[in-house]
């Protein structure tokens, strides 16, 4: 028998979080006619987008490529947030995307369209109720409270790429949350936190709504992703501020999320105004 060095061993230090199976995945995801062309696992990077975008650019990776990081410790979340969990604790990874068939103005629902998958996979696979908060972060309910558990990043890469990045909380403890504010699959009561199958349910749900969206020239109404999206979407129907580029806010009722992805306020002077970028703050009903 061959032994084990000691990084075998420490990657099994926690037996209630055992190591990803990158080569039943391949077999589960990566086939003939699928999207995914190729998916590595690897047990520590800095960022996984940072990677895959730098692959991209190179030249070195393909449409469909998946990068999976067991551990991430440079992460980031939109506006440049870092996102910190203790490892195999959760699924990080990112996928390259180009859909260059799709009119640019378009991509900017692909952050959208993979909360839609994220939030399809994990029903099916963890059985927990999620819901999307505008624009990209994924919510659960942990002891009657929403908490973010979820969040997702895009990037371009190149000309025609763009990288996709996912971090969600699988098995995180009370005593391990970066911040009170933050859940886990587990807090919210899944009933799996296999990470394997919760990856290829993932997975496969953004194939799915990647190929409708594809297919329908990247219309969001025409795939049916803007009404999948405004039902799954936590921000409608509250009353939220929105922080905006220059130092400006604006606070209003979340009233429609448009064609072009954007968040359409109604503010109390009457006016209807599409934030498309922007830090969302669900306020408490006065």
């Amino acid at each position: 028998m061959t032994p084990r060095d000691a990084s075998d061993d420490s990657r099994w230090s926690d037996l209630d979080r055992p190591p990803l199976s990158a080569t039943a995945l391949r077999r589960a995801l990566v086939r003939e006619g699928s999207l995914w062309s190729d998916l590595e696992v690897v047990q520590r990077t800095g960022s996984t987008n940072s990677d895959l975008v730098a692959r991209a650019e190179a030249g070195t990776a393909a449409e469909g490529a998946v990068l999976v990081a067991e551990e991430q410790t440079a992460a980031r979340g939109r506006l440049d947030r870092q996102w910190t969990a203790p490892p195999r604790s959760g699924l990080f990874f990112s996928v390259l995307l180009r859909p260059t068939d799709v009119p640019v103005a378009r991509w900017g629902w692909l952050p959208l369209l993979t909360g839609v998958a994220v939030a399809t996979g994990l029903s099916r696979a963890a059985g927990v109720d999620t819901a999307l908060k505008w624009p990209n972060d994924l919510l659960v309910t942990v002891g009657g409270e929403e908490r973010k558990a979820g969040g997702i990043l895009a990037e371009r890469a190149g000309d025609g790429g763009v990288v996709v990045g996912v971090g969600i909380n699988v098995t995180l403890k009370a005593t391990e949350l970066p911040v009170p504010q933050a859940g886990s699959l587990a807090l919210a009561g899944a009933v799996s936190t296999d990470r394997d199958p919760l990856l290829r349910g993932v997975l496969r749900a953004l194939e799915d709504w990647y190929g409708r969206w594809r297919e329908a020239g990247g219309d969001p109404a025409a795939c049916g992703l803007q009404e999948t999206y405004a039902a799954g979407c936590a921000t409608l129907g509250r009353t939220v501020r929105a922080e905006l580029p220059g130092d400006r806010s604006l606070v209003g009722e979340a009233v429609a999320v448009d064609g072009d992805g954007r968040l359409v306020l109604a503010t109390k002077d009457g006016v209807q105004e599409p934030v498309g970028a922007g830090d969302i703050i669900h306020l408490r009903p006065a």
